[in-house]
């Protein structure tokens, strides 16, 4: 299966002002990019490209005065099979883990490990079978428990918020599904991309980039959507870290205004 991804994106700033961008293909789609993805910027501007601590391609600009404009498209191709599903995968225990997933148990900005929420996970989930049963039970409570409420997203609203208020978006499902599992003592990281409406049916809504998250079980990294609940096509990653400030796709040292905001998923024939 092909498919097409892009988007356009369109910032007004009264000064000229540096930016960070992180709005590539993860480097793990290398492979599998047929038509690369190469960032365009309106005006031209010079672009200096580095790898962030996680793994994640980024750049850095300076963006004038006036309107900047961000445009990309690629073509990538998909096994066109829904998420990879390991009813059996194990829990490890955290003495097993493997170093490098350590940090994924740790309190983050948006997600407060050391908060009551440690409590109200084990008295939620404490009785389900640890492994996979277990973060499918938390999927199936923050599922439950939030309401999907474009206009009631805010930009800092934390895990422990998004649990009392009952309601957010798919970064709010996907931040409190990893405080749970973290309490649980399972490795969770935040994953940003492209989910297009690919063996599902067509949402009325305008494409935007979605959430999810993986699951560190039976050694190896699986991914789940508390947003969504179940196994999706078509799921193309750009970026991954500890949530989502480590994966904000620009980040804008001033001030600027968003004016253009358009994201396309598409399969091709």
């Amino acid at each position: 299966m092909l498919i097409r991804v892009g988007y356009e994106i369109a910032f007004d700033s009264p000064h000229p002002a540096p930016m960070l961008l992180m709005l590539y293909l993860h480097p793990t789609r290398e492979l599998t990019t047929r038509q690369h993805d190469q960032l365009r910027i309106t005006p031209n501007l010079p672009i200096s490209e580095y790898y962030d601590m996680y793994g994640n391609r980024c750049s850095r600009i300076v963006a004038p005065q006036g309107r900047v404009v961000f445009r990309n498209t690629a073509l990538v191709e998909d096994c066109g099979l829904p998420d990879l599903q390991a009813p059996k995968a194990r829990q490890a225990e955290v003495q097993d883990l493997p170093y490098e997933t350590l940090t994924y148990l740790l309190a983050s900005r948006y997600c407060e490990v050391d908060s009551e929420l440690k409590d109200t996970a084990w008295q939620l989930f404490g009785h389900t079978p640890p492994g996979w049963a277990r973060v499918q039970a938390i999927c199936d409570f923050v599922h439950e428990h939030i309401q999907f409420d474009y206009l009631q997203a805010r930009a800092n609203r934390t895990a422990l918020e998004v649990y009392r208020e009952g309601v957010g978006v798919c970064r709010d499902y996907t931040h409190l599904a990893i405080t749970f599992c973290r309490n649980c003592n399972i490795p969770a990281r935040y994953c940003t991309g492209y989910l297009g409406d690919i063996g599902v049916p067509p949402s009325t809504a305008p494409m935007d980039f979605s959430a999810w998250f993986e699951a560190y079980l039976g050694g190896q990294w699986y991914t789940f959507d508390a947003r969504n609940n179940t196994p999706r096509i078509g799921r193309i990653l750009m970026a991954r870290g500890r949530d989502a400030a480590d994966v904000a796709l620009t980040t804008t040292f001033g001030i600027n205004e968003l004016k253009t905001f358009t994201v396309l998923t598409d399969k091709v024939s």
